[in-house]
């Protein structure tokens, strides 16, 4: 999936708790024209009354090439869409979702920056917050993993109602949600991208932690591609069967020997001749085997 058609997918989820709208962007903070749900307000807020979310799920930091070409497209064109901010107390508000274009206004040294004011719930909030984090282009995959589940843990929200939410095929939320079946060092290895979603596609087929571990390290130290990490699988989930051992050919006459031999020792006897020279095998399991074979040969 393209970077163009991973926004196109992605952009309905916000869309589905927030109803997007035009807003002006500008130098002074004053109320926005355009229409607006009953209990919404779009406003132009000064940067220094926005606070951090507390429900922001998070851990990794922006990154710092992005976030300077998000500034210099809002140094360019201003803010194109609203970030989406809560009461917090007299002329102070908690940002909910655009903490990018909030960080990028401060590093252009704007002032004010359009927002949506939403009066929601703790509970609310937490819930757009992680969808806001889903729209991201850079979670790698245990984090989309984890923010889904987060989503059915907290919130008691289905596969199908993550999709209509974040515009993501139930499939392919499904497929998130197993690779938390990973053991933990295999997970590690996707968050630091060492593998790829695709790799981990074929381990996920294995039954043994163990042996998906071991796998997981082969791909990281030795770069296998993920053809060659399904050929691998493959290999262990459908091993070939060893080609039976051809049938001993043996002479009546040895055959005949080697049978006088064990019934006189009570042990197997093989014998390989080889025109008139060859090796007597005598197999023994335990010391009285053994001791019975010395004495029969006369041996001390």
């Amino acid at each position: 999936m393209t970077t163009t058609e991973k926004r196109k997918v992605l952009g309905r989820g916000l869309e589905t708790l927030l109803p997007s709208r035009p807003v002006p962007h500008g130098p002074t903070p004053v109320p926005a024209a355009a229409p607006k749900a009953e209990g919404d307000e779009v406003l132009h807020i000064a940067l220094d009354q926005l606070e951090h979310n507390p429900y922001q799920t998070r851990t990794a930091t922006l990154d710092e090439l992005a976030l300077q070409e998000l500034a210099a497209s809002i140094k360019s064109v201003g803010v194109l869409q609203p970030i989406v901010v809560r009461p917090d107390g007299p002329r102070r508000y908690q940002v909910i979702a655009g903490e990018r274009r909030w960080q990028a206004a401060l590093l252009v040294g704007l002032t004010v920056i359009p927002a949506l004011v939403r009066r929601v719930s703790n509970e609310q909030a937490m819930e757009m917050t992680i969808i806001e984090n889903l729209q991201r282009e850079d979670l790698n995959p245990i984090e989309q993993a984890r923010a889904y589940e987060r989503l059915g843990r907290e919130f008691g929200l289905t596969q199908e109602q993550m999709s209509i939410r974040t515009g993501l095929e139930r499939s392919s939320i499904s497929n998130f949600l197993r690779l938390l079946k990973l053991p933990t060092s295999v997970q590690a290895f996707l968050e630091k991208e060492q593998i790829t979603i695709s790799h981990a596609k074929y381990l996920m087929a294995m039954e043994s932690p163990v042996e998906t571990e071991r796998i997981a390290e082969r791909i990281v130290e030795q770069g296998l591609s993920v053809r060659q990490t399904e050929e691998l699988v493959n290999a262990m989930l459908h091993p070939h069967p060893k080609p039976p051992k051809p049938e001993r050919e043996v002479d009546p006459n040895v055959r005949e020997a080697e049978n006088a031999l064990q019934r006189a020792l009570g042990v197997r006897v093989t014998i390989d001749d080889r025109n008139g020279k060859g090796t007597i095998l005598i197999e023994y399991s335990s010391l009285e085997d053994f001791d019975r074979i010395l004495t029969a040969l006369k041996a001390d």
